[in-house]
């Protein structure tokens, strides 16, 4: 298998294993073709079997790939077999609804803990993982080898919690909060603006 795939590849690589574990069971046990993929997710089908060939070598002609296997490849090779620990800080709705989401574990991120300075929130538990005080989210970090977080706090409190998060050696950062964070060298923050993306889908479509 090539490991040296384009950026281009790369990105498509998780649509194809969404596209894949969205199927019914009895389809996953079965056969699928990479022209299939292509017509279901309206993509070049010679583009699709490129991209596939780059990561599985289970392709057949005139039968296709065995989806669980193709499924285990794409997996293996974007690293969702891996076992990476998150913690969430911010347990406000959109906070709490993380945690109680079971779907980042078929990616291999397992959100153990969500913290807060709530202390109503404090000492709760959601969908079985424990909510901890925010002054406790260094110690837990470093006692459990975290090196991502996601920051859904309020837009005042954002960069602390950043600050807190760098300190406690987490490496990547996955902000919702509707502000520009300062991290340190060494720490990757990706923001994700919701209120901006729904502003650009809706002007994409009166376009």
């Amino acid at each position: 298998m090539n490991k040296n795939i384009t950026s281009q590849t790369l990105a498509r690589l998780p649509v194809y294993f969404n596209y894949l574990r969205s199927l019914p069971e009895e389809r996953k046990k079965g056969n699928i073709s990479a022209t299939a993929i292509a017509d279901a997710l309206g993509l070049n089908d010679v583009q699709v079997r490129k991209d596939l060939a780059s990561v599985s070598k289970g392709g057949r002609p005139k039968v296709g790939y065995i989806t669980s296997e193709l499924m285990s490849d794409i997996g293996r090779f974007l690293g969702f077999e891996n076992r990476d620990g998150v913690v969430v800080a911010g347990m406000g709705n959109f906070g709490r609804a993380m945690l109680e989401y079971n779907g980042f574990e078929a990616y291999g991120f397992d959100i153990l803990c969500g913290f807060d300075c709530n202390r109503e929130r404090v000492g709760s538990s959601i969908n079985g993982k424990p909510v901890r005080h925010i002054d406790e989210l260094e110690s837990f970090c470093r006692k459990n080898d975290i090196r991502i977080g996601i920051i859904t706090v309020p837009e005042a409190a954002a960069q602390e919690v950043c600050d807190r998060m760098a300190k406690a050696g987490i490496k990547f950062i996955l902000n919702f909060a509707a502000v520009y964070l300062n991290a340190p060298k060494g720490v990757a923050v990706h923001n994700e603006n919701i209120s901006l993306t729904l502003a650009m889908l809706a002007r994409r479509s009166e376009s």
